[in-house]
């Protein structure tokens, strides 16, 4: 009997039965970083456990064991390597309610939207299977006629995978499952706030047969020490990051000393825009949905709502009472419906974004504060009038904090929408089909959420324009990331 299913036996989730080390080469270690991580609920603020702390050479370890699995497991065949990440696709979905107890935890979240996130997560294991073997090359003549062009796909190398706290399955899945269908083996490095997760991740891709060595994962506090010396050891080959655009750069510019391919998932500033002819209910509904999945902490949250006159008062009064009502509480309750947010630190850059709002004319509607209870929480906000110069209104807020403006032209709302650097996602409502997709192309993201309010789909690529990232993930698309491409010119 493995680790999680001595864990998974107690009626009350006995999460520290779970893995707390370092998993290289397919053996659970201790870190040489010093003391170890702890791990916090932010809903009571109270210690879960603690976890490994690894050194340099604990990274460079990790690089030799998938260094040392990589041959093999690049042979092999496409359908084994599918069958793996399908059972491990089930494996998921059976232990799902477990899983989603456990994100509640660590992270904060809602039960609710750790259950979604455990579906969603699961599902790149069974897309990736199915994926896995339709990496077919093509052949064919070149224009002269004088020989043929061959291209055939190979995996990239060995991968570095770091991902974030705010979907500690879906981000981990969502790199690993196309990284192991392209046949690369990789390390995986999870954020200090939600590692177990990431482990109970690694213990079912070994239960699903993944060999030993092919995933390998590393939690450290020396962040930028491990990831640096694994970025410079020359036989990885690909890094894919979801998180800041801050960190992005800097991380960009360290694979350069490799030639690194990178893939990045960095920051956004969704806009929300409401036409005159928008469904005013349906665009409501879709606030929720974009505003407040994950208790507003994703990189596809609508971060500024830009609504027509004709609606705006009908869309701050309908919006304002839909946030008002959300139940706010422990994650790990089913009744929550809105959890805490990840530290103390994002309690206070939330605080601070409010105040810096009403300090440049904005009014707040409902909430606009902390709420007087252990745990990180803060009160669902939403302001209105909130002008362009507002700090909230040109960086991302990664909470629930809703800031709606009015607008009057069409020409200036797509404008305004485009006024930042970044370019991840962008929601817009109207009832008009062809106006839609026409301002859809006007927007400068990488997603559009037309008449939608949710977007992620593990069949569709995801990824942004301009400083929100590089590459795609999802879809066929993710798994070309993991791959090089060799062609060869030949007679006969």
């Amino acid at each position: 009997m493995n680790i999680m299913d001595e864990a998974l036996k107690s009626s009350t989730y006995a999460f520290d039965n779970l893995p707390t080390g370092l998993l290289i080469g397919g053996n659970w270690r201790k870190g040489r970083g010093g003391e170890d991580i702890e791990v916090v609920n932010p809903s009571t603020e109270a210690a879960i456990t603690s976890v490994a702390n690894a050194s340099v050479e604990d990274g460079i370890a990790a690089v030799d064991a998938a260094a040392a699995a990589a041959e093999n497991w690049a042979k092999t065949a496409p359908r084994q390597r599918a069958e793996a990440l399908r059972r491990a696709f089930e494996l998921m979905t059976e232990r799902s309610d477990f899983l989603a107890a456990l994100i509640a935890t660590e992270n904060g979240k809602a039960l609710s939207d750790a259950k979604g996130e455990v579906a969603y997560a699961a599902e790149f294991f069974r897309w990736y299977a199915e994926e896995a073997v339709r990496l077919a090359g093509e052949l064919g003549p070149s224009p002269s006629g004088a020989y043929k062009i061959m291209v055939q796909h190979e995996p990239i190398g060995i991968a570095l995978l770091v991902t974030p706290w705010n979907f500690p399955a879906a981000m981990a899945t969502r790199k690993i499952a196309p990284a192991l269908a392209a046949g690369c083996t990789c390390i995986l490095k999870p954020a200090t706030e939600t590692p177990l997760t990431a482990y109970a991740v690694a213990e079912i891709l070994g239960e699903a047969g993944v060999p030993a060595g092919v995933v390998n994962v590393v939690t450290t506090r020396n962040t930028g020490k491990v990831v640096s010396a694994i970025l410079r050891d020359p036989r990885v080959r690909k890094l894919s990051f979801t998180g800041s655009t801050e960190v992005g750069r800097v991380l960009l510019r360290e694979a350069a000393h490799q030639v690194i391919s990178c893939s990045m998932e960095l920051g956004g500033n969704a806009p929300f825009l409401v036409f005159d002819d928008a469904d005013l209910n349906a665009a409501v509904e879709g606030a929720m949905l974009a505003k407040m999945r994950n208790g507003g902490e994703a990189c596809t949250a609508a971060n500024r709502f830009y609504v027509h006159q004709a609606h705006y008062e009908q869309f701050v009064e309908a919006f304002a009472a839909r946030m008002s009502a959300v139940k706010v509480d422990d994650g790990s309750l089913p009744s929550t419906q809105c959890g805490p947010l990840v530290n103390q630190d994002a309690v206070e850059r939330i605080d601070d974004l409010v105040k810096d709002a009403v300090a440049c004319g904005a009014k707040v509607v409902t909430g606009g504060h902390r709420l007087n209870r252990s745990g990180y929480f803060y009160a669902p906000t939403v302001l209105r009038d909130v002008p362009g110069h507002a700090q909230m209104m040109n960086e991302e807020i990664f909470g629930p904090v809703a800031p709606i403006a009015s607008f009057v032209d069409e020409g200036a709302a797509i404008a305004a929408a485009n006024a930042t650097e970044f370019g991840l996602i962008s929601y817009l409502y109207t009832s008009n089909l062809q106006r839609g997709l026409r301002l859809s192309s006007l927007l400068q993201t990488g997603m559009v959420g037309l008449n939608r309010g949710l977007v992620s789909d593990p069949a569709a690529p995801f990824g942004g324009m301009k400083a929100s990232g590089l590459g795609r993930e999802g879809g066929r698309h993710g798994i070309m990331e993991y791959i090089e491409t060799k062609y060869t010119a030949v007679a006969w």
